[in-house]
């Protein structure tokens, strides 16, 4: 009985190769810092939830509208870094800017804060600026140089 089964050849030699390689190199491109998108997410989840966990929603009405939307904010960076790397990293600089407003936010938007919403903030915030300049080195050093 004769082999009927086809042999494979070398796919090296397929046309559509180089052109296959550089698509996927498109689209896996910028993926370094992946796994710095779900730490984002739950801290921007965090901080859009903290005043409600560390109760001071009565004494600080402003910082818990703050808190919420800057969470909020996190939230949807992390979300643009997982579905859009490419053009999303560029913004890890704005994640670094969130990270300072965080800690400075108490003094300029609560009505003297008391210690554990100033150390709630500053813990976000150094969070947030500590996977902001990861995220950003990753992205600087992962672009090409021309």
């Amino acid at each position: 009985m004769a082999n009927a089964s086809p042999t494979r050849g070398d796919m090296s030699t397929h046309p559509d190769v180089p052109e296959m390689r550089s698509r996927y190199d498109r689209v896996l491109g910028g993926r370094d810092v992946a796994l710095v998108d779900g730490p984002v997410f739950l801290l921007g989840l965090y901080c859009a939830v903290s005043p409600w966990i560390l109760h001071y929603t009565a004494g600080q009405p402003a910082l818990v509208v703050h808190n919420l939307v800057v969470g909020i904010a996190l939230g949807v960076l992390a979300l643009g870094f997982t579905a859009a790397p490419a053009r999303m990293y560029g913004l890890s600089w704005a994640m670094c800017a969130l990270g300072i407003w965080m800690i400075i936010a108490p003094w300029v938007v609560g009505d003297s804060p008391d210690a554990g919403v100033v150390v709630n903030n500053v813990v976000i915030g150094a969070f947030a600026l500590l996977l902001g300049l990861l995220c950003a080195g990753t992205a600087a050093k992962s672009v090409p140089r021309s």
